[in-house]
């Protein structure tokens, strides 16, 4: 027997699939967009169903607080890049498909080209101006996109943009949630996450994404799953057949200004920086390194301190709501001096480990 027939054999068996959706498969480009918790387990059993074409992108680092969740790495790739780790993993479990680790920003400026090489995209990224990028572009260039989300106990699953018989696309993200402040949303680094639940949807989405190339069964298209990993209970709302979203461009990406962690430590010890807390009262209950505490959203209402002319280092738990709120403020005062910690308190706290 061919290798190849060995190693798919179990698939290949199952009733109308068949050597014919094999073969759609080993034709097939996806691109997965963040190398984490959804995308470590989505591009492992697309590798392992002899995908032909798999990208990886995503341009973080491997860190300690990765490890309960991201399942392609170990303690010894702290500090490594996620796609160019995830890559090597991938290529090993499947040397017979090809494995591109795309170790790059996607941006406003990139992202049409970026997609243009793929047939289908899954979104397991952890921010929304990611999300909300690769939405858009995947509605200009007409590309299918396999959400997925979790937070603490509770994962989201849809299928957006397919083209409908007559022409029309099925809802996007933006036929969920037209827009948020992410600077109000907890991510996982804040509100916590149950990390079987990264496999669980992680999971799915790869499901999607093989019922979508080889034409099986049918898609979550203009509907969107809630699992609840407490319970194992799980809803489908129901968004129509056809989206609302009229989009024309890209909104441009904006780039955040940041300090590390030795620069914000230096800062201090020089006295040339102030620190501000933006998490809640009850995540600074648990957890202090100290400088002035206004919760984001209160934060437009201390303007004037904001723009007194001292440098600000804005923190969170990840950086991620430090950094949307760092961007608020600058496209109302485009002269403070804003910064967002990077990483977070994460960060902070990994620094010395």
């Amino acid at each position: 027997m061919e290798p190849d027939y060995l190693r798919y054999s179990c698939q290949v068996a199952l009733p109308g699939f068949g050597n014919k959706a094999q073969q759609l498969l080993q034709q097939a480009k996806v691109l997965i967009v963040g190398a984490g918790g959804l995308g470590c387990p989505a591009a492992q059993y697309l590798a392992a169903a002899g995908l032909g074409t798999l990208g990886i992108a995503d341009y973080d680092t491997i860190s300690i607080g990765n490890l309960h969740r991201q399942i392609l790495y170990t303690p010894n790739d702290i500090g490594s890049k996620k796609a160019v780790i995830a890559a090597e993993r991938l290529q090993q479990q499947n040397p017979g498909i090809k494995v591109i680790a795309h170790d790059i920003r996607i941006t406003s400026y990139n992202v049409l080209d970026f997609i243009g090489q793929y047939d289908i995209i899954v979104d397991a990224t952890d921010n929304f101006d990611t999300r909300y990028l690769l939405n858009d572009a995947a509605i200009l260039s007409r590309k299918p996109v396999v959400y997925g989300a979790i937070y603490q106990f509770e994962g989201q699953l849809a299928v957006w943009n397919i083209t409908n018989p007559d022409g029309s696309q099925t809802p996007n993200y933006r036929d969920l949630f037209p827009q948020v402040d992410a600077a109000q949303i907890p991510g996982c680094a804040d509100g916590g996450v149950i990390p079987t639940l990264a496999g669980i949807i992680g999971c799915m989405q790869a499901n999607e994404v093989i019922k979508y190339i080889t034409k099986t069964g049918e898609l979550l298209a203009g509907k969107v799953l809630i699992l609840d990993a407490l319970t194992l209970q799980s809803r489908i709302i129901k968004l129509g057949n056809t989206t609302k979203t009229n989009i024309t461009g890209l909104v441009e990406t904006v780039v955040i200004p940041t300090m590390s962690v030795d620069e914000v430590k230096k800062g201090l010890a020089n006295n040339t920086l102030e620190l501000v807390d933006i998490r809640t009262d009850q995540e600074r209950d648990v957890v202090d390194i100290g400088g002035v505490h206004i919760e984001a959203d209160e934060l437009e209402e201390n303007m004037e301190y904001m723009n007194n002319g001292k440098t600000k280092v804005l923190y969170c738990s990840s950086g991620k709501r430090s950094g949307e709120a760092v961007k608020r403020i600058k496209q109302l005062l485009p002269n403070a001096q804003l910064f967002s910690l990077d990483g977070g308190l994460k960060a902070w706290f990994e620094h010395d480990f």
